[in-house]
């Protein structure tokens, strides 16, 4: 007779730690094995990690598909992406990050966050957070950078944080979609039901963290188009000045990858980039989205 899983309840504590990094935000987490039943208590602590540091580093998590999905799911339901091209197989709710061709074709989206952004920002419920799970890594390049958007907002003089915590602002996922195709002709053309799925969304320019209350610059290069009821010409000056500033080095941590790090960040406080890899190398990681609340 099979023994009955270990329930969340019944589960034995793990004995981890949380070594916080010499940089603005993220921490490393020591100790825990994902692919073992984590019980409430354990689970809290890394919830409060999470809006701690806004970027948790899990080292050498030898997980499944399925265990990714399974840890992710604890903090939310899971957005299932546009990009259904790139789903992993029977499990729809992992995007494939790769610049990996097989048979000519691409097995993921490889030129995935080349411009700054904060996933899903171009949805009426952005993302909460993301995990990516790296599966294979390049022996160069392929680094992740996260900024801190608290901060960023913290830092701006008391006249520009009065001038833009009203305003509002326009994101659409199509903002850079042809230009990127246009370098990377892989990326597919999306079908007419994929653009209606991303229709723009207008979000606050400055939003509220919904768990710590603190505030953060919503904005980003990637997917930000316009401020709303601004002229174009003092949206585009507005916009350029806020991006410029909300990367800053200071507000920066870059995440060199190893083998199995799985790496979870709160796109409420954060935007990110990758840094980019050598075409000849190849890299792949899977990843999960955790949709969120209504910014406000």
């Amino acid at each position: 007779m099979t023994a009955a899983p270990i329930s969340e309840v019944d589960a034995p504590s793990q004995h981890f730690e949380v070594h916080p990094f010499d940089a603005p935000v993220g921490a490393e987490v020591v100790g825990l094995d994902i692919s073992k039943p984590i019980n409430t208590e354990d689970f809290a602590r890394i919830h409060r990690a999470h809006l701690a540091h806004h970027v948790l580093v899990f080292r050498d998590q030898q997980i499944t598909p399925q265990e990714h999905i399974d840890f992710s799911r604890r903090f939310g339901p899971l957005e299932i992406h546009v990009l259904h091209q790139f789903q992993l197989k029977n499990h729809p709710e992992i995007l494939i990050v790769s610049n990996i061709k097989e048979n000519g074709e691409p097995i993921g989206l490889g030129d995935a966050g080349v411009y700054w952004h904060s996933d899903i920002s171009y949805k009426p419920n952005p993302s909460l957070g993301s995990l990516l799970h790296a599966q294979e890594l390049p022996s160069e390049g392929g680094d992740t950078l996260f900024a801190d958007q608290h901060l960023a907002w913290e830092s701006l003089s008391p006249e520009l944080q009065q001038r833009i915590l009203p305003l509002k602002a326009e994101h659409s996922y199509l903002a850079k979609y042809e230009e990127l195709r246009a370098k990377n002709p892989w990326r597919p053309k999306l079908s007419q039901a994929q653009i209606d799925q991303v229709a723009p969304a207008v979000q606050p320019v400055v939003r509220t963290h919904p768990e710590t209350g603190r505030k953060a610059l919503f904005v980003s290069e990637h997917f930000t188009t316009r401020i709303v009821d601004l002229p174009q010409d003092e949206s585009d000056a507005l916009l350029a000045e806020l991006f410029a500033h909300s990367v800053k080095p200071e507000f920066v941590y870059r995440h060199k990858w190893a083998l199995h790090d799985l790496v979870f960040w709160d796109n409420r406080s954060l935007m990110h980039l990758a840094a980019g890899t050598p075409d000849h190398l190849r890299r792949r990681l899977n990843r999960t989205t955790i949709v969120g609340g209504t910014p406000f």
